[in-house]
């Protein structure tokens, strides 16, 4: 089923968005991800959808999206928020049709995947100020997930910090002596607006260029 993954920038959604394929019986086919905000509104349908040669100047050859690159499997769009009315469009005809029509092309193409969806925005005021289709929204919320930021599961800190010094500590030229506890308690504490990347941006830092010895508070203090 289509899943909607909500939760602040740095909670981690396309992580969870991996997890779910992984664990899914689709997981030994592609799992194809794309940012909407970080493509021009002009190419994003063309990376989706593809498009048929000479639908456009440059189109010397067809081209694949990638809900055909991904058959069988899972695309997972993230920042689903971003994405234009036009191509909401034709998203919302391949989440009820499951098919989809290349860009200069006549012929619906039939695709099998999954969609993972995920937004750090809030869809409901999207769809009163008439940015975001309200029949796309309901349709992608067939189940819907909430990360919640870091500061509301400050219980994962410590290990989260475990797991990150134990990813760096191999690739450093120094052994790393790990946080003293009263650095600990200020990285408890604090609040990550940045969240789980904020977080791991921290570690990765401390690792390489941080003290020979443990980590002490005067290193976390700006």
């Amino acid at each position: 089923i289509t899943v909607l993954i909500r939760g602040e920038s740095g909670t981690g959604k396309e992580m969870v968005a991996r997890a779910l394929h992984q664990l899914s019986p689709r997981h030994d086919r592609p799992f194809k991800a794309i940012n909407c905000a970080a493509i021009p509104e002009n190419l994003l349908e063309n990376e989706l959808f593809g498009h048929e040669r000479g639908a456009f100047t440059d189109a010397r050859t067809q081209h694949q999206g990638l809900f055909e690159q991904a058959e069988g499997g899972t695309v997972f769009l993230d920042e689903i928020g971003e994405m234009s009315r036009a191509a909401q469009v034709r998203l919302l005809r391949v989440l009820e049709e499951r098919e989809i029509i290349r860009i200069g092309g006549s012929a619906s193409i039939p695709v099998d995947v999954r969609v993972v969806a995920a937004t750090n925005r809030d869809l409901q005021q999207a769809m009163a100020r008439g940015e975001f289709r309200r029949d796309l929204y309901h349709r992608l919320k067939i189940a819907e997930l909430l990360l919640p930021p870091l500061r509301q599961r400050r219980e994962d800190i410590p290990l989260l910090i475990e797991h990150f010094a134990a990813e760096f500590a191999p690739q450093s030229q120094t052994p790393f002596a790990g946080f003293a506890p009263a650095s600990l308690d200020l990285l408890v504490q604090y609040d990550w607006p940045g969240n789980v990347r904020e977080l791991r941006n921290l570690v990765e830092h401390l690792v390489f260029l941080g003290p020979a010895g443990q980590v002490e508070p005067q290193y976390l203090l700006p």
